[in-house]
């Protein structure tokens, strides 16, 4: 498949692309979670001047809520791979958080398919490693199931009405997750930073420990205090971590 790009386009699908351009000598690219948009991540606050914060936009949410939801990884991927690969000039790391871990690795595959620079690190968030089975499938529940079923995770803090509002979004994400079959390959090349929150009852320490056979380079595991969306109160103590660990970054 073949994906025009236009700066217009890259700017549609890569939320911040551009904002550090006289500054930014690093460049993270943040996937976010199942039923997130862009403005969901506010990384960009807490990291420096060099590095300029990328936040994928995909179809169905917020700017693009008019637009239809994509309901496969494969054409996530497709999209996303050469929109990125026209952008990996500067230094780049990639952050995913649960949908957005996966996008990440299979975007990171592509990349390394289509012969581009590769990302320095990854940091993949409360996702189970690829190849495991996903524990209890939702994407096929009935709407008043589902919506029951997500009100305390991914929906959760949100009024009544907005969640349903969503819920054909989530349905489409969760659709994305849990049709995704994974293809052996050989390992990448990539560092790998797993994370987690400390109460996360999504994943658990054996299925984080999994992706560690995904890379041939070096591979940790750093929990933060929180549940599954811990990423919401812990923003900076994230970025820190971040631009800590990737060398030369700060």
């Amino acid at each position: 498949m073949t994906v025009e790009t236009t700066p217009a386009l890259d700017r549609l699908w890569l939320r911040g692309l551009g904002s550090r351009e006289d500054t930014a000598r690093r460049r993270l690219f943040v996937f976010p979670h199942a039923g997130a948009g862009a403005s969901a991540y506010q990384l960009a606050r807490h990291v420096p001047d060099t590095v300029e914060v990328c936040t994928v936009q995909l179809p169905g949410r917020e700017n693009r809520f008019g637009e239809e939801p994509l309901t496969s990884l494969d054409a996530v991927v497709a999209q996303l791979a050469p929109l990125i690969a026209g952008h990996t000039g500067l230094p780049y790391a990639f952050f995913g958080h649960s949908m957005g871990a996966l996008v990440a690795f299979e975007v990171t595959r592509r990349l390394r398919a289509l012969g581009a620079a590769l990302p320095a690190r990854l940091f993949l968030s409360a996702t189970r490693a690829p190849g495991l089975p996903d524990r209890d499938p939702l994407h096929h529940l009935p709407d008043a199931d589902l919506l029951a079923r997500l009100a305390d995770v991914e929906l959760a803090g949100l009024d009544p009405e907005l969640q349903e509002l969503l819920l054909p979004l989530m349905r489409a994400d969760l659709t994305v997750c849990e049709t995704y079959a994974h293809r052996p390959e050989a390992p990448l090349p990539c560092p790998l930073t797993v994370l987690a929150g400390t109460d996360d009852d999504t994943v658990d320490a054996v299925e984080l420990a999994g992706w560690r056979e995904h890379t041939t380079a070096a591979f940790e595991l750093r929990r933060f205090p929180g549940g599954h969306l811990y990423v919401r109160g812990a923003e900076q103590q994230l970025a820190e971590t971040i631009t800590r660990t990737v060398p030369a970054w700060g």
